[in-house]
This record gives C-alpha cells, structure tokens and sequence, in this order.
C-alpha cells in the first residue's frame, strides 16, 4: 500500500504541473514561444540526471536512500518559485527540481518491480494508483484555478511534494541479492543492439509528439472557451481511461506481445492527436480523444515497463530505467516541448502543431516495424 501511495503522490504532482504549468506561466506574462523554450530547458534536466541516480542506486546498492534524498530535494527547489518570478530564474528552480524529480521514479519503478517478481498484472494494480493520483490532483488543481487563480497549481504542487517525501520515509527497502558473476559486466552490451536502439527511437518520437499537449494542452481548451474544471475533468477522464487499462495491461501483454501493444497504442496516439488538430471543439470528440490516453500512455508504458524489466533483468534494472527516462522523456521531450512552443504561435498555429505531432507519433509506431517480436 506504500508503494501504491507513493505512486499516487508522484503522479499526483504530474497532474498538477504537466496540465497546468502553462497556465501558471502564461498568468505570469510568458509568451508561448517562452514556455516551450522553457519546457525544453527543464526538460534536458532529464537526459542527464537519471543516469546519474541510476549509477549511484545500482553502485551504492541504496536504491531507497537515492529515492528520499531525491524527493526531499525536489520539494525543496520547487519552492524556489515562490521566491523568483522572470523567465531564467523560473527556468532555474524548476530545472533543478525536475534534476532531483528524476532521482525518484526509476527507484519507484525498481523497488517495485522487484516486490512483484515482474509480473506485469501485480504492477498494473499498483501503478495505476500514480494514475487516480493524476486524475484527483489535475481535478483539484483545476477548480483551484477557476476559484483563485493561476498560480494555484504552486501551491498545490508544493504540499503533494511534501507528501511524497514524508511517504518515502516509510518505505522499506527490499533483501538484497548476493552479487552475481555479472557484476563486473558493463550494460554496453545491453544498450547496444538494434533492438534497443529502435525501442530508444520509438520512445522519443512518441514523447516528442507529447510536447504540445503537455505544454499546451489547458491553455487550448481555455482558448476554445473551456472552463478549468471542464479541463480539469477532461484530463482526469483520459487517466482514468488508463487507470482501467493498466487493470488488463498484463493480459493483453501475454496476448499480442510488447512489440504489437506498442506499435497499436502509438498509431491510435497519432489519431488522438489529428482529432485535437481537426476537431477539439466538438466535445463528443474531444472527449473520444482522451480517452484514447489509456493506449497512448497507459499501454505504451505498461509495455515499455515490461519490456526494461525482462531485457536489463535485475543487475542493470536502474540503469535501464534511466537511459528510458532519459533518452525518450529527455531528448525526446525536449525537442518536442520545444517545437511546441515554436509552432503555437499563441494558439494560432495549435491545428498545425497538433498535426506535426500526430505525424511524429506515426514515425514512432514505423520504427518498430523493423524489430522482431520475438526480440521484445
């Protein structure tokens, strides 16, 4: 239950500030080319930061120590905002904590993983608690906005950090294993094959695609004449459309195999995002197209998840964790958030922006196509 608490506080936060960060930036004056120029710096804290949590965990073997330090140091750069305001000093704090933020979750995902042996139903069940957390914070956070104001979403953030840390000191960490004759064996051998490297491609463009509806995504409904809490609501529908899926994740795994679960959820991304493009302002549609986030996040992760745990096994289990993190989540969000803001021209160019990342999705799902399922 600890485990499913502390998944719901640290996707609680993505609900607060993933939907709503472009609010509370744009009540502060920034333009939309700044808020993707400052998506994309935040993110590229991601690239290099996992990896480097991700050694420390697997060299100390301290996989819950990395854990606590890293959401005790996140609670405390996130209230940095509360004392700066202008675009390089937001910049700062928030690319400190999202530094620190990467520390937690392939320790999360480990410790995990680990007390379920890899069975992917046991996980599903425990994971999708990150997702009630996502639609219960993005719920809240969103009326906060329509009763006070935009900047909401910080103060919220704040306190469901704390929480977090507060739960991960109730952790317990898992027996250790005794060392195995691969501890001298270096992961190049794992990273280097075209399976993985394919897997790395996938990832990206598929987080590439993400940057505009992380990014501006509330801002657009807003503009279309939306309230915060229909937007609030909206987002909270498409989570729990994958809190159920994660209760089947393990059984369509077994049926159709981690390439085809992918390949299937990015396509039907793709049509998420062409229908954001075409049609957002029909609201039966609109409601289709998030829904649609139980294949486009919920599947996509739940195999991605497996497939890191089978292929990296327990010796390079944080590691394989954070080149997932950092590679598609990093790079991938980066470029992604970036281009975002670069296109949306405030909100002039959202059909366009919205189309280009329906064509990055389908690149993604291309990508796989080469792979042999057997492989994965």
């Amino acid at each position: 239950m600890l485990l499913a608490t502390t998944y719901l506080f640290y996707y609680g936060q993505f609900g607060v500030l993933m939907p709503y960060l472009g609010v509370f930036l744009d009540g502060r004056g920034f333009t939309s080319s700044e808020i993707g120029e400052l998506f994309a710096l935040i993110t590229v804290a991601r690239i290099a930061g996992p990896n480097l949590w991700a050694v420390l965990a697997d060299k100390s073997g301290r996989a819950l120590r990395v854990l606590q330090l890293g959401a005790l140091l996140t609670f405390g750069t996130f209230c940095l905002v509360f004392f700066v305001d202008g675009f390089w000093a937001l910049t700062l704090s928030l690319a400190l904590m999202m530094m620190f933020w990467t520390a937690i979750l392939p320790q999360i995902e480990g410790l995990t993983l680990n007390c379920v042996f890899g069975h992917a139903s046991r996980y599903g069940r425990i994971r999708l608690w990150g997702s009630i957390g996502y639609i219960l914070l993005t719920i809240l956070t969103g009326k906060m906005i329509d009763v006070f104001s935009s900047e909401a979403p910080i103060y919220v953030g704040a306190l469901v950090l704390f929480s977090l840390f507060v739960i991960t000191l109730l952790l317990k960490a898992p027996p250790q294993e005794k060392a195995d004759n691969l501890q001298h064996v270096s992961i190049w051998h794992k990273i280097n094959t075209p399976v993985f490297y394919a897997f790395l491609l996938s990832v990206a463009l598929l987080q590439l695609s993400f940057g505009a509806y992380y990014g501006f995504f509330a801002l657009y409904l807003l503009d279309l004449g939306y309230s915060g809490q229909a937007t609030g609501w909206l987002i909270a529908l498409g989570v729990l459309a994958e809190v159920i899926i994660f209760l089947q994740a393990g059984k369509l795994i077994t049926l159709f195999g981690v390439k085809w679960i992918l390949v299937i959820s990015v396509l039907l991304t793709a049509l998420r995002w062409y229908l954001l493009a075409v049609a957002a302002n029909y609201p039966v549609i609109l409601v289709f197209s998030q829904m649609l986030h139980a294949f486009s996040f919920g599947m996509t992760h739940a195999a991605s998840m497996h497939f890191i745990h089978h292929y990296f096994g327990h010796k390079f289990q944080s590691q394989g964790q954070a080149i997932y993190i950092s590679i598609g989540f990093g790079i991938g969000g980066a470029v992604g958030g970036y281009g975002a803001g670069y296109f949306w021209q405030q909100g002039q160019g959202a059909e366009l922006t919205f189309i280009l990342a329906a064509a990055a999705a389908v690149l993604s799902a291309a990508s796989l196509l080469i792979v042999s399922s057997k492989r994965m």
